[in-house]
C-alpha cells in the first residue's frame, strides 16, 4: 500500500541504522513488524495466569503412538 507519510527525518534516519536497512520502506516495514510482535507478546504475557488449560500430554502421546502402529499396518510396516 502506497501512503505518504510525514515522518522526522532523524527518526527515520534513526530506524535506518537499527535496523541496518538501506532503504527507508524496509526500515519503516521491520520497525512496524516488530511494533506488532512487541505488542502481541505484551499481550500473551497479560494472560499468564489467568487461562487455565486442562491438557493431558501423557493421554495425548499414546493416542499418537497407537495412531502411528495402526497407520504402519495398514501400509504393511511393522517396527
Amino acid at each position: 500500500m502506497r501512503a505518504t507519510l510525514n515522518i522526522p527525518d532523524n527518526l527515520v534516519s534513526e530506524v535506518q541504522k537499527l535496523s541496518g536497512e538501506k532503504s527507508k520502506t524496509k526500515a519503516i516495514t521491520a520497525a512496524m513488524k516488530e511494533f506488532v510482535r512487541q505488542k502481541k507478546i505484551k499481550r500473551l504475557i497479560a494472560l499468564r495466569g489467568k487461562i487455565q488449560i486442562d491438557y493431558d500430554w501423557q493421554k495425548e502421546e499414546e493416542l499418537e503412538i497407537t495412531a502411528q502402529k495402526e497407520r504402519e499396518k495398514l501400509h504393511g510396516r511393522k517396527k
